[in-house]
């Protein structure tokens, strides 16, 4: 995770936290993970830089968003900002998931709960089924615990960790 710790935060920080790890170690394919807040801002993450290690190793080269796990929530926002958007103009209600497949892995968008998103980078030869279900089982668990207040928490606890790691 993004944050090397959960001591110290809620209970319901601490589940969003296992069922984010969970989600990342559980589903084949999945690169990195990212939540984000209805203004764009990361929530929370998977821990980019250890993922990015493993596939390394596997691979012998690297894949995904170049920069920091902030990278990936730029651009779930910004993809969820544009389906939005089309969206209302086009009047055919809300967005329930985007999907970008491209040469080499694939993008999953799917809103949470107040227009928080939720964004999976996956790899080419992900199952996008699988990777679908599993994002809306954690949608499912997480949408109804993502209050104003744990969103909060989320947002702090990400500052602290950056503020730590930059010293």
């Amino acid at each position: 995770m993004t944050a090397p710790s959960t001591f110290g935060l809620s209970s319901e920080a601490r589940n969003l936290h296992w069922l984010l790890t969970n989600l990342v170690e559980e589903v084949p394919g999945i690169q990195s993970v990212a939540v984000v807040s209805s203004d764009g801002l990361l929530l929370l993450s998977s821990d980019h830089a250890r993922n990015a290690e493993a596939r390394e190793a596997r691979t012998g080269k690297p894949t995904g968003p170049r920069g920091s796990s902030a990278d990936l929530a730029t651009i779930v926002s910004g993809i969820g900002s544009l389906t939005i958007g089309a969206a209302k103009l086009m009047q055919f209600g809300g967005v329930k998931h985007t999907m970008v497949a491209m040469d080499e892995g694939s993008l999953f968008v799917m809103s949470i709960s107040d227009g928080s998103l939720l964004g999976v980078h996956g790899s080419a030869d992900c199952d996008m089924s699988v990777v679908a279900y599993h994002m809306a089982l954690f949608v499912g668990r997480a949408g109804h615990v993502l209050t104003p207040e744990l969103r909060s928490e989320l947002r702090k606890s990400l500052e602290a960790a950056s503020a730590g790691s930059t010293r």
